[in-house]
Order: structure tokens, then C-alpha cells, then sequence
């Protein structure tokens, strides 16, 4: 099983476990997160890059990882991902440079799974 298998396993169990205690503030932020990702004004793709640039600002790993796997779902290339991590890496700065290399090590990742 590959990393983005793993992941995405896990990341399913530990959100049954979460909906297994959640009352209706953890619900509806659960549902909101869903609503705002959806195709609108602004296409789906566009906003998983906006997700991924948010997350990589933030170094949140498990989220980069998310956004990661859904920009390649939303036929993100290369260059836009990396375009999208270059504004994250200037707003962010030099520490979000581990995050950098993690997302574009996962990016190869998925690459090489699909070839």
C-alpha cells in the first residue's frame, strides 16, 4: 500500500471515530469544510490550491497530504502545484520549507502511482 493509500485510510478511520462523538457544531463545520470545496464561482481545482497554499502556510502536514492528493483528483500539473507552493513558501517563509519538501515528495508520489 502506498503513502496516499495510507493515508487516506487512516485519515477515513480516524474521521468515523470523530463522527462516533460529534454533536452538531463538529457536524456543521464538517459539512461547511465540504460546501466551500465544491465547483462555484471558482472551480474546484482553484480551490483545493487555495486549501493546499492555507495548509502549507499553517504546516499542517495531514492537510498538505489532503490538498495534495485532491489537486492531482482535480488535474493539477506541475507547475501549478508548483506555482501554488512557491506564494505559500513567500508568505510563509524559510520554515515552511520541511512542509515543502514533504508535499513535493507526496506530489512525486502520486505521480509515480498513476504512471
Amino acid at each position: 500500500m502506498n503513502e496516499g493509500s495510507k493515508f487516506e485510510k487512516e485519515r477515513e478511520k480516524l474521521n468515523k471515530i470523530v463522527m462516533k462523538y460529534a454533536q452538531l457544531g463538529i457536524k456543521r463545520f464538517y459539512g461547511l469544510d465540504a460546501i466551500v470545496y465544491r465547483d462555484g464561482i471558482l472551480p474546484k481545482k482553484t480551490k483545493e490550491l487555495l486549501g493546499l497554499v492555507a495548509s502549507f502556510v499553517m504546516r499542517c502536514d495531514d492537510c498538505i497530504k489532503y490538498h495534495v492528493l485532491r489537486c492531482r483528483e482535480q488535474g493539477v500539473n506541475d507547475r501549478e502545484m508548483e506555482e501554488a507552493l512557491a506564494i505559500g513558501l513567500v508568505v510563509g517563509g524559510s520554515i515552511t520549507i520541511p512542509h515543502l519538501r514533504k508535499a513535493l515528495k507526496f506530489w512525486d508520489e502520486l505521480k509515480r502511482k498513476r504512471k
